[in-house]
C-alpha cells in the first residue's frame, strides 16, 4: 500500500492535527517515522525544538470585519484533518460537515434553505455545478443532491477516497480520488463515462486538489506536481505539463504534491506545489508561463494582477500574473498555517490555524485588518463575493463578514 504523509505546518495545534490525520491515513500501512517540517533531529541527532507560531503583530487598523450572519453546520471538520470547503453558487452558499450534514443558506441573509443528512462520513466537498451539490466520502462514494431542495439524486462508487470537492456543469461531474484516478460521471445519472489513471509517487501528502471545469475542459492538479487538461465530456487528454519537479534523495524530499485549489486567471492556470514551485501554464497547450520556488499545500488566490501564495512557512507572497515578478511578501504569519488567500475588495484575506482572519493590502501586503472568526481554527478555503467574506470554521460555524473601512 502507498505511504502517505501529512505536510509540515505552523502551530502546535495544527501540527498535532496533522499527525492525527497521519495516523488515521496510515491505518494498515507502514507509518513514516519522520515527517519533514514536523519534529525531527538535527545533524547531531539532537531533537529540534518546537517553534511557536509567530505572535500577532501590532498594526494600524484600516478595515474591519463586521459579522453579518452566522449558522451552524453539523460537526464541521470533525475529528480528522478534513478540509471541507463551502461553495458559492449564485445567491446560495452550501456547506457540509464530516458527520454527513449538508446545508444550503441564503448568501446574503444566512437564512437556511434546506438541510439533509447523507448518512455517511463526508471527506470531500462541497462541489457545485449545473443543478447539483456534490460531496464525497472516504469509501469512494460521490453523492449528488439537487441544489434547490437538497434531495438526493444519485450516488456513484469510485475506486478511492474523495478528499476534494468534485467539479460539475450541466453535463458532467469530474472527481479526483486519492488513488490518482480522475473520473467523469454523467451529471444526470452518475454513470461513469471515463476514467483517467495518473502515475502516483511512492509517497504523497494526504490530500487532493479540487478539479476545475471551464468551457468543457477539466483541469486536475496531481500528486506528481503536474496538471492535466482533459476534454470533460469524453475524457480525452488535451495536454499534461509540470508545475514542479521532484528534488532530493528520499521520497519525502521528492514530494511535490499539488493539494490546493489552482486558479484560472486569464489564459493561464496557476498552482503551487509542496516543496516545489508556484507557477502558471497556458490553458491552450500547457506550456509554462513562469515558475518560482515555493512550498504550500493550500491553494492560490488571484487579484489586482497578482497570484497570491501562502507558504508552509507562513509567508504570504504576491507574484505578478504577467511574468511572475515578486511584488511583495508578508512574513508576519510565520508558523500560523495560513490558508488559501482570497481577494476581497482591496484586500487579500487569509485565515490561520487559530481562527484569525488577516486582511492584507493587495498593493503592498501590509496588515490592514484582523478579526477572529472562531477559536477552533479555519482550514476550509475562504469565499468572497462583493464586500462579503465567508468563513467556515473547524467547529461547523459558517459565518459571513462584511469587509468595510473603519
Amino acid at each position: 500500500m502507498m505511504n502517505r504523509i501529512a505536510p509540515g505546518s505552523g502551530g502546535m495545534l495544527a501540527r498535532a492535527a496533522l499527525l492525527l490525520a497521519l495516523g488515521t491515513a496510515l491505518a494498515g500501512c507502514s507509518v513514516v517515522d519522520y515527517v519533514k517540517g514536523i519534529g525531527g533531529s538535527d545533524e547531531d541527532g539532537e531533537e529540534k525544538a518546537e517553534l511557536e507560531p509567530a505572535p500577532l503583530a501590532d498594526f494600524s487598523a484600516e478595515v474591519e470585519l463586521r459579522k453579518v450572519w452566522s449558522a451552524g453546520v453539523g460537526n464541521g471538520q470533525g475529528k480528522k484533518f478534513n478540509r471541507l470547503h463551502p461553495a458559492l453558487d449564485g445567491d446560495a452558499i452550501f456547506a457540509a460537515a464530516a458527520d454527513g450534514t449538508v446545508a444550503a443558506f441564503d448568501a446574503a441573509s444566512g437564512e437556511r434553505r434546506w438541510k439533509t443528512d447523507v448518512d455517511t462520513d463526508v471527506s470531500g466537498g462541497v462541489g457545485v455545478g449545473g443543478d447539483l451539490v456534490l460531496v464525497g466520502d472516504t469509501g469512494g462514494n460521490v453523492i449528488a443532491l439537487e441544489s434547490a431542495s437538497g434531495r438526493e439524486l444519485w450516488r456513484a462508487r469510485l475506486s478511492g477516497e474523495v478528499l476534494a470537492p468534485p467539479a460539475a456543469d450541466w453535463d458532467v461531474v469530474v472527481v479526483q480520488t486519492l488513488d490518482g484516478k480522475i473520473s467523469g460521471l454523467d451529471a444526470r445519472t452518475g454513470a461513469r463515462r471515463w476514467t483517467h489513471d495518473t502515475s502516483m509517487p511512492l509517497l504523497t501528502l494526504r490530500g487532493t486538489a479540487p478539479p476545475l471545469l471551464s468551457e468543457g475542459v477539466a483541469y486536475a492538479a496531481l500528486a506528481s506536481g503536474r496538471i492535466v487538461a482533459i476534454k470533460a465530456d469524453v475524457g480525452t487528454v488535451l495536454w499534461e505539463a509540470r508545475i514542479a519537479t521532484p528534488q532530493g534523495q528520499s521520497e519525502i524530499e521528492r514530494a511535490v504534491d499539488i493539494d490546493g485549489r489552482p486558479a484560472l486567471v486569464g489564459q493561464g492556470i496557476f498552482a503551487v506545489s509542496y516543496q516545489g514551485k508556484v507557477g502558471g501554464l497556458s490553458l491552450a497547450n500547457g506550456r509554462p508561463v513562469w515558475a518560482r520556488d515555493a512550498s504550500s499545500f493550500v491553494g492560490v488566490g488571484a487579484g489586482f494582477g497578482n497570484v497570491y501564495v501562502a507558504e508552509t512557512s507562513g509567508t504570504v507572497s504576491a507574484y505578478e500574473v504577467a511574468g511572475g515578478a515578486l511584488r511583495w511578501q508578508n512574513e508576519q504569519l510565520a508558523r500560523r498555517s495560513p490558508g488559501t488567500p482570497v481577494a476581497v475588495g482591496s484586500y487579500v484575506a487569509v485565515a490561520d490555524f487559530d481562527g484569525y482572519v488577516h486582511l492584507l493590502s493587495q498593493v503592498d501586503g501590509h496588515v490592514a485588518g484582523r478579526g477572529r472568526a472562531d477559536s477552533s481554527g479555519v482550514r476550509a478555503d475562504l469565499l468572497a463575493s462583493g464586500d462579503l467574506l465567508y468563513v467556515y470554521d473547524n467547529d461547523g460555524g459558517l459565518k459571513a463578514f462584511r469587509v468595510g473601512t473603519r
